[in-house]
């Protein structure tokens, strides 16, 4: 019987390692392994909801462009260009021709093939008058036949071309070392040509992209008023199909939809979202904010004036006088984002001096007898008690420098331009592009439109036309060094902080990758909800 009993046991063991162990293995693996299923709802960071799909919009939600749209190239989480339409690239020996392979068999969501002629039809959108896009300087001196086109001189731009249905080229002026950087921006978006040209602005009220998720329908309330869209996966996405089923984004989500676990992601709108069992993320340093100066009206059209304005101001103290619970603000002295490679955090313990503050105005010809001009801060609408807390805040500290600040609001970035009174303005930059050009050329190049505080410097102008070509990384690089040290001796703007959002997940969502451009890039395909 102790016989029959060993072998009996011998057996049990035998049993457990074939079948019952490798099912607990097997129950492990798949529990770790990506679902397919659910709906990610979340609340977006503002208040409103834009309905604007059209990617060359200023307006437009990139979050949803994201979403809906591809382009040729993308970025990764490591801020490397990584092939999307285009399943490859060719770059001549002068850098001046780039050739864009597209991928075969890719369908828009109503079903048609991509095809080279979409990418040169959306792309000539972004420079033609028509469309108003605002993002046409960053193609208008770099592409060939950009001007003749927007001036209506040709049909067409001269360096697009179409080689076959899937060869694409583009042909720059000049060698242009961060052309694949730009053709990654989300306004670089490739369209249903036929589409558009039929149903123009009615297109985008029910978009078709080549993107992982389709437009389903709009969020309404009772009342009708559109809150939200819901997008639904694209079964035939080229990247394979998203593990998400469907995407509901609306500013209407509370944060007791959050904590009652009916949505999926918030911004983090309360300490509660701190200590309660959730995941907290973090996105990047690449949202720099400043506070420009009409460097073309007087007395801010001194750089005397300006540093004494730099000085007074006490940012450690104005970014807890703002604290808000759904951002981190760090305290920044670049004006280039310092997370760029080549680029480090500059120490400027010294730059609050208020006593060198008022000695510089003295020096100014500022006095008792002659009196400071009020200053009027101009913030972009709409209205909102954060934005009343940075007037507070700003006033405060330029009250002890005996400098009167009034508050306005504005529309459009013409209103600023008209605007004839001397004024400080507080702005963003959303990085495009991880390229130190996306923030020079656009906020301190003496003709960009977005120049809203006037600023004129001969020689910033001549070393940027100098990084535009130069194809050395390394000279590049310490051309925007140069660059940087003359900002920071002409102060035509006050960098502030780095604007980091922060936003709550439910501890099932998985798949979650930080977008090295901001929340606004967050790329909904990879997302899983392990319930």
């Amino acid at each position: 019987m102790g016989k029959k009993f060993d072998i009996y046991v011998a057996w049990c063991l035998v049993l457990v390692l074939v079948f019952v162990i490798p099912l607990f293995s097997f129950q492990e693996r798949s529990a770790n392994e990506p679902r397919y299923g659910g709906v990610f709802r979340l609340k977006s960071f503002t208040d409103t909801f834009r309905t604007e799909f059209d990617p060359i919009r200023q307006e437009s939600s990139i979050f949803i462009s994201e979403q809906i749209y591809d382009g040729l190239v993308r970025l990764d989480k490591n801020l490397s260009i990584v092939p999307c339409l285009a399943e490859y690239w060719e770059i001549s020996p002068d850098g001046k021709k780039h050739t864009f392979y597209l991928r075969m068999g890719v369908k828009f969501h109503h079903g048609r093939e991509l095809s080279a002629e979409d990418v040169k039809f959306s792309l000539e959108r972004i420079l033609d008058k028509k469309t108003n896009s605002p993002y046409y300087q960053f193609f208008l001196p770099r592409i060939v036949g950009a001007k003749e086109f927007r001036e209506g001189k040709t049909k067409d731009v001269a360096g697009f071309k179409v080689i076959d249905k899937y060869s694409f080229e583009i042909h720059w002026t000049k060698p242009f070392v961060s052309a694949l950087y730009l053709m990654s921006m989300h306004f670089c978006k490739i369209l249903p040509r036929e589409l558009v040209i039929g149903q123009g602005r009615r297109f985008f009220l029910k978009p078709s992209g080549t993107g992982p998720f389709k437009f389903d329908y709009w969020l309404r309330t009772s009342q009708l008023d559109i809150v939200g869209v819901r997008l639904k996966r694209n079964e035939e996405y080229f990247g394979g199909r998203p593990y998400l089923g469907a995407v509901e984004f609306c500013p209407l989500f509370t944060l007791d939809h959050f904590l009652n676990r009916e949505i999926d992601s918030i911004p983090v709108l309360s300490e509660k979202l701190l200590t309660a069992n959730v995941q907290i993320f973090q996105d990047g340093l690449l949202q720099p904010i400043f506070l420009g100066m009409s460097c073309h009206i007087p007395p801010l059209d001194r750089a005397i004036v300006r540093k004494a304005i730099l000085h007074s101001l006490n940012k450690r103290e104005i970014a807890r006088d703002i604290f808000d619970m759904k951002y981190v603000r760090k305290v920044m002295n670049n004006y280039i984002p310092s997370r760029l490679p080549g680029f480090f955090p500059r120490d400027d313990e010294e730059s609050y001096d208020p006593e060198k503050a008022k000695q510089m105005l003295q020096d100014a010809g500022f006095s008792i007898e002659e009196e400071f001009p009020p200053l009027t801060l101009l913030i972009d609408l709409p209205r909102t008690e954060m934005k009343l807390k940075i007037y507070k805040a700003l006033r405060k500290q330029l009250d002890a420098l005996g400098i009167k600040l009034r508050l306005n609001y504005y529309k459009s970035l013409k209103e600023i331009k008209s605007y004839n009174k001397p004024y400080l303005v507080f702005t963003g930059r959303v990085m495009s592009f991880p390229d130190p050009e996306d923030i020079i050329r656009p906020l301190f190049f003496s003709k960009s439109i977005f120049n809203i505080f006037n600023y004129v410097n001969p020689e910033l102008d001549k070393l940027l036309q100098e990084a535009e070509i130069e194809r050395s990384w390394t000279k590049r690089i310490n051309l925007f060094h140069q660059i940087e040290k003359i900002l920071i001796s002409d102060v035509p703007a006050l960098p502030l902080f780095s604007h980091q959002n922060r936003v709550a997940m439910q501890p099932y969502v998985r798949g979650v990758e930080v977008p090295s451009l901001g929340f606004y890039y967050l790329d909904a395909r990879k997302i899983w909800l392990d319930k």
